[in-house]
């Protein structure tokens, strides 16, 4: 009797899966900023959504929450630098997966950090427009690519925790 040979998800298999999310994060990221920059936000200003989002149009010269944000010139080519590095760490560590969410995770991180990284590149900031507010309290202003990059890096701490679990339970 023929039977069709068993095909195993392997590795390579989940690299491949992380790449191609890196991939659809990277250009949701750029195509979404793409509209905001030239068709919503064209002369700036808020749009409200609802009673609790508005799209607006925020340029962060900084890493996360603004944080280390200067006008240094050589501040965007030394954060540009740094993202670069950390991508081709997170590709690296994408082929080296011993699971598809540990890719799929990378991927996401990765994605982002791509998208985050042409913008720096381009503007010399990244472009952020995802405004939630509740009672006048103001989150900071956000993207795709930053969303993409705190999924992953959640979904890469709930793997570490429940591999720390598995194991002080045996």
């Amino acid at each position: 009797m023929n039977q069709k040979p068993k095909t195993e998800t392997t590795p390579r298999t989940w690299a491949f899966g992380g790449i191609s999310l890196a991939t659809i994060i990277f250009i949701l990221d750029q195509a979404s900023k793409w509209i905001v920059l030239n068709h919503l936000m064209v002369p700036p200003h808020t749009l409200p959504v609802t009673s609790f989002f508005n799209v607006v149009l925020a340029w962060n010269r900084g890493v996360s929450f603004g944080l280390f944000s200067s006008n240094n010139p050589y501040g965007v080519w030394i954060l540009a630098a740094i993202a670069l590095i950390f991508a081709i760490v997170l590709t690296l560590w994408i082929w080296q997966a011993q699971t598809k969410l540990m890719a799929c995770a990378f991927g996401l991180v990765l994605g982002g950090a791509i998208g985050n990284l042409i913008d720096r590149l381009r503007f010399g900031a990244v472009t952020d427009f995802l405004d939630f507010h509740l009672y006048g309290y103001h989150w900071y202003t956000f993207n795709i690519a930053d969303t993409a990059i705190v999924c992953g890096v959640g979904l890469i701490l709930l793997e570490y925790l429940r591999e720390i679990w598995s194991k002080n339970k045996k």
